[in-house]
């Protein structure tokens, strides 16, 4: 299994029209997000603006989840939605796309053959949760709190905004998280067709 812990101190923030993204992982590792020559991105932003557009990424499945405010997500033609903590969309990235209120909000961007999935997860402080990998690619983001991770008897810990990135090498790892206060945990699963 390929694991990388990276902390909240180590990932770039870079700012976007309506706000500021970080980047928490790309695949493949040299891929560019600029030049869409990913499979899939995995990101948080902010929405510090009342009204902004998305940008078009033409072939790029996106999901959105929402951390923290409240948006309303309005796609040109299809539909439009108001998320609330922990809510997501899941839209195409060639739509016209406006949302409305301020947010930060976790991404996964899959592209071709690459599907994904995301899920958040509140622990209270001291619980033991485990969680079984059934995915090719897998990352476990804390969005607040401290949580311990045991695999393979070593043991990461994770902070407000560190993310760990798994590439098992085979299905049904498992994985022992151990909380030190209540957390907020986003996990992003990532499939190769």
């Amino acid at each position: 299994m390929i694991i990388e812990h990276i902390k909240a101190s180590e990932l770039n923030t870079n700012k976007w029209t309506g706000g500021t993204t970080t980047q928490l992982a790309i695949y493949p590792k040299n891929a560019e997000y600029r030049k869409l020559n990913f499979q899939f991105r995995i990101s948080t932003a902010t929405v510090e603006t009342q009204e902004s557009v998305f940008t078009k990424l033409p072939g790029i499945s996106r999901k959105l989840m929402i951390l923290a405010g409240e948006i309303k997500i309005d796609h040109k033609n299809q539909y439009s939605k108001t998320l609330k903590k922990f809510e997501q969309d899941e839209f195409s990235g060639n739509w016209d796309t406006k949302s409305y209120g301020k947010a930060t909000d976790f991404n996964l961007m899959t592209k071709e053959n690459t599907k994904g999935d995301i899920e958040a997860i509140i622990l209270n402080k001291n619980k033991e949760f485990q969680h079984t990998i059934v995915a090719d690619y897998y990352s476990i983001y804390v969005y607040t709190g401290k949580i311990n991770i045991s695999i393979r008897n070593k043991i990461y810990e994770l902070y407000d905004g560190d993310i760990l990135l798994l590439m098992p090498e085979d299905y049904e790892k498992d994985l022992i998280l151990m909380t030190k206060e209540k957390s907020e945990v986003i996990f992003s699963k990532v499939f190769f067709n």
